[in-house]
């Protein structure tokens, strides 16, 4: 095998973890549940929050729901990996590895928030920043974290005109999710997938067609 096939994908999978949880840690650690601070103007603000389950600021079935959730994850992390692996040995399109490569590193982020910040960090308040390794322990126990989010982007934020059907005179707000790093990889990933999804998969239709005939050529009898 070509040591550059699983170098890369190597590489961006560690490349994501490390920023994913640097800013975590960061958010974690140095702001108070809630606090936002503008980045750029009104449109892109870090505002800390957390949640239970899925992506996108998203909650899903309390306790129990949170752990099978969890377990999905990590089954599907397995899975992904493997995927990949297969990609790898079969010579795919790289660009192809790399977007399952991010969506599997996203998905792996997200796990660690869930599985180990819960006895990593005690309690986030609008009133107490929250400390690593605490002497009196974490705010929960194993695979009960919950996960750090902090991008937010308010691009555009109006109330709807009287006319629009349901939600006039409504607020409306876009992009109103707030997410992490983890939630953006994956997001990258299966875009790539669907926008280049024909280059990707071009080398393989062209292996499986039939070499051409050529009619030009005269039989010898």
């Amino acid at each position: 095998m070509n040591d550059k096939r699983l170098l890369w994908p190597t590489a961006l999978v560690i490349l994501i973890l490390t920023f994913d949880q640097c800013i975590k840690f960061f958010i974690k650690t140095h702001f108070y549940l809630g606090e936002e601070v503008n980045v750029a103007g009104n449109w892109f603000k870090l505002h800390f929050t957390e949640n239970y389950g899925m992506a996108f600021g998203m909650e899903f079935g309390g306790e129990w729901g949170k752990i099978a959730l969890t377990m999905f994850r990590i089954l599907a992390v397995g899975a992904i990996g493997w995927y990949v692996w297969q990609l790898i040995t079969k010579k795919a399109h790289m660009g192809y590895i790399l977007s399952w490569s991010l969506i599997g590193a996203g998905a792996l982020g997200n796990i660690i928030d869930s599985v180990f910040y819960g006895i990593w960090f005690n309690e986030s308040t609008p009133f107490d920043k929250a400390g690593f390794l605490p002497p009196g322990g974490g705010y929960a126990t194993l695979f009960h974290g919950r996960v750090v989010d902090m991008f937010y982007f308010p691009v555009i934020r109006t109330t709807l005109p009287e006319w629009v059907p349901f939600w006039g005179g409504e607020f409306f707000e876009f992009f109103r999710p707030v997410f992490n790093v983890a939630d953006a990889a994956i997001s990258v990933g299966f875009i790539a997938i669907i926008l280049f999804q024909k280059t990707f998969f071009a080398e393989h239709a062209n292996e499986k067609q039939p070499a051409p005939v050529d009619t030009n050529e005269t039989s010898v009898s």
